[in-house]
């Protein structure tokens, strides 16, 4: 499970080594990709593969479905960490999220997240008052 924030920062070929604590979990490569609200999302190479066949499930028919399955895939890399947990965001990725050097890698379980660090600030501020309200509204009976 990947869990906590980190910060690391980005070099000027745009890459990023992986937090140490993820390393074990993505050593067998990865998929970053678009993920909501302006982060990327960092997948293993096999949950990749399980999320991907869980959206396949949904029908064609469905515009919105479509749309979601074009820009979950079309942004996606599969990368590999180099002999130094390294891994290259490519420019496309690096530019939707508007990434500069100063980076928050967050690990939300199932997956992690890249952010830009003023990004990630202002959407954690922004969500904090809300989050102590939420989980009655999103996992009933969590707590």
């Amino acid at each position: 499970m990947l869990l906590g924030t980190h910060s690391p920062k980005l070099d000027d070929k745009g890459r990023v080594i992986l937090p140490a604590k993820f390393r074990e979990d993505l050593a067998g490569g990865i998929v970053v990709t678009r993920g909501q609200d302006r982060c990327l999302y960092v997948f293993s190479t096999a949950e990749f593969e399980s999320v991907h066949e869980r959206i396949r499930q949904a029908p064609l028919a469905n515009k919105e479905a479509r749309a979601f399955l074009r820009m979950f895939l079309s942004g996606a890399s599969a990368e590999m960490p180099d002999s130094q947990n390294r891994i290259t965001i490519p420019a496309h990725l690096r530019s939707y999220a508007g990434l500069g050097k100063e980076l928050i890698v967050t690990g939300v379980g199932a997956h992690a997240e890249i952010w830009d660090a003023a990004a990630w600030n202002a959407y954690a501020e922004g969500h904090e008052d809300a989050f102590a309200e939420l989980e009655e509204e999103v996992i009933p009976g969590l707590f």
